[in-house]
């Protein structure tokens, strides 16, 4: 097997074990699109968040410092937040809804100062939240691969990035989903970043962090 049929399976198979689940978060994002949540919002801030990942993960293939599990689990405290600010304030879209229609006549932002806003860097949170066990496997993964075979696998995860968009925003649309989403996803949302967060604190074992665990 040749360098880069060894590194395209790699790069193909570790990302989606990684990303099964980020599946699930996008498909709720994509449902979530208004007049203030776009779908540009979405793609920024995943690709955003998986850059963070992958910069994280770059020590490994430069054998140096790594984080442990327990560190990175904290990371999970970002969806959790998230999650109960949503579950509090759930009736703040319609005020954000008036203030959009009210602010419309102002002078357009320009596409890239459009991109800079909290909903960007929402998405981007939780993306890099739910990438402990990304990290986990790809600083070995990087550790163990030379500069060409590392080149052509963040190839494949730039592009496999933007695929598992495309499926997100189809599961979105798709008649048995979207129905569901758009009725329950204000409520369902919430309850699964603080899941979230919750499953990646205790898979990486952040508790033991605590004085005396």
């Amino acid at each position: 097997m040749n360098e880069l049929t060894a590194a395209l399976i790699k790069g193909i198979t570790s990302f989606v074990a990684t990303n099964l689940d980020d599946i699930v978060i996008l498909t709720i994002f994509f449902s979530q699109i208004n007049a203030n949540f776009r779908v540009r919002h979405i793609l920024v801030g995943q690709y955003l968040g998986f850059l963070v990942i992958i910069l994280a993960s770059l020590p490994g293939f430069l054998g140096g410092l790594v984080l442990s599990e327990a560190w990175i689990g904290l990371l999970g405290l970002v969806p959790i937040g998230i999650g109960l600010y949503q579950l509090f304030n759930s009736d703040d879209d319609d005020t954000i809804q008036t203030v959009t229609c009210e602010l419309s006549a102002k002078p357009r932002q320009t596409l890239f100062a459009s991109l800079l806003v909290p909903q960007t860097y929402h998405v981007a949170a939780v993306t890099i939240a739910n990438g402990g066990d990304n990290i986990g496997i790809y600083v070995p993964l990087f550790a163990s691969t030379s500069l060409t075979g590392l080149l052509i696998i963040l190839s494949v995860f730039l592009v496999m990035v933007a695929l598992w968009c495309a499926v997100a925003y189809y599961f979105s649309r798709h008649p048995a989903i979207m129905p569901i989403l758009t009725r329950y996803g204000n409520v369902i949302v919430p309850h699964v970043l603080i899941g979230l967060g919750l499953f990646i604190l205790i898979e990486n074992g952040s508790y033991s962090l605590l004085p005396g665990l």
